[in-house]
């Protein structure tokens, strides 16, 4: 008898683990940040317990257009002009798989691309008992739409017309902000979180004569850079004891490094600004150890967002690194290795920078612990799924 109940209690273990698939609608880049964060939420679904796929689109070297889930070719949308825009559009073999694969969770990372077919597809999984997820990255993201290509400013716009319904499908919506409720829908409000084996602390850098800031990001209006450039600019203006050096470490596919870069001609900053490009690996590793300060998010205002919590504050936190922001982020508000910028659009201080490093003492390992306990993305996706 006691076999029998422990035999029991072992298949009702093995049997409750939930089935998750993890929608994203883009390819993977080792550069990437939104890729890193996206396998390591995938490998925190799967520590917590929970047997997590992956669904991803990409480009294959044919140049056709895929969609792979599970490490399998569900649907090919070709290689013709229209392929990038029918991928936005058809989502009946992915719905088939969801049901015919019986997973329990479909975690959906958004693109804010709600379609008549996308809610179709959200429909059909739902009545088979599907619990579907959606992330929203940052909330409000209209004023994001700022400066993008044509094809992304044409699927928010279909996104406006048909979001409204997502709350009659989607269970629950994921934000790293304080909403209650996005699009009717209720929230788990969580952090971004880090996964700390993935990220190397930094060496502590000796500070002379020259201080060294970083700022990663694929670079778009909120981060605002440009304000450094403008604080260099006024910085200069003086005979200085201390040098100050900005690298942008980074690349953007909408203009904004041709403007910063030309923003650095026209003030003269090019023995100052340094444009490093995509960095990953020991490049990176290399870049952060050379570095003093970090520049995080100065401008997530001009997106109409205040409160936010971002991966990259995390990110410089997990490397060990004094960073300044300008958006409220509780996690790091009044941690002793921050400052804070203010949101509007002043130039940076750069003399106040150079003043607060100047006395800093804290090193690498001291910054990191301070994050390790309750940033790590298991905790932030076990939050999840126990909301569920």
């Amino acid at each position: 008898m006691t076999k029998n109940l422990n035999f029991d209690r072992y298949f009702y273990i093995i049997s409750s683990v939930m089935k998750a698939l993890f929608l994203h609608f883009f390819d993977f880049a080792e550069h990437s940040g939104i890729s890193k964060k996206i396998l390591a939420q995938v490998n925190a679904l799967r520590a917590n317990g929970v047997d997590c796929d992956l669904c991803y689109t990409m480009i294959e070297e044919n140049g056709n257009q895929v969609r792979i889930c599970n490490g399998k070719t569900i649907q090919n949308f070709g290689r013709t002009p229209l392929a990038k825009f029918i991928k936005w559009f058809s989502y009946g073999k992915l719905a088939k798989f969801i049901i015919d694969e019986k997973y329990e969770i479909l975690y959906i990372r958004s693109f804010y691309n709600t379609t008549p077919q996308l809610v179709n597809m959200l429909r059909r999984v739902n009545r088979e008992g599907v619990k579907v997820l959606m992330e929203f990255p940052t909330y409000p993201y209209e004023k994001e739409l700022k400066g993008a290509e044509l094809k992304t400013r044409l699927i928010f716009m279909v996104n406006r017309l048909f979001r409204s319904r997502l709350k009659q499908y989607v269970k629950k919506a994921v934000t790293f902000s304080d909403a209650d409720y996005i699009h009717g829908i209720k929230t788990i409000n969580i952090s971004n979180g880090i996964d700390f084996s993935q990220i190397k602390l930094k060496v502590r850098s000796e500070f002379g004569d020259t201080l060294n800031l970083i700022g990663v990001a694929e670079v778009h209006i909120w981060h605002g850079y440009d304000r450094v450039i403008r604080g260099l600019y006024e910085y200069n203006k003086s005979v200085r004891d201390i040098k100050v050096r900005f690298n942008i470490v980074g690349n953007s596919n909408t203009g904004d490094v041709e403007r910063l870069q030309k923003m650095v001609r026209e003030f003269d900053l090019s023995d100052c600004v340094q444009f490093s490009g995509y960095l990953s690996g020991k490049e990176l590793d290399e870049a952060f150890d050379s570095s003093h300060f970090a520049i995080a998010s100065l401008a997530r205002h001009r997106t109409g967002i205040s409160v936010i919590k971002t991966i990259k504050n995390r990110e410089y936190a997990a490397r060990g690194i004094p960073f300044i922001f300008s958006e409220d982020d509780s996690d790091f508000n009044n941690m002793p290795y921050i400052l804070k910028a203010s949101p509007d659009e002043s130039p940076i201080n750069i003399e106040e920078i150079v003043q607060y490093f100047s006395v800093f003492k804290l090193k690498p390992e001291e910054i990191r612990n301070t994050v390790i306990d309750k940033l790590s993305w298991d905790i932030q996706m076990k939050r999840v799924i126990n909301s569920i």
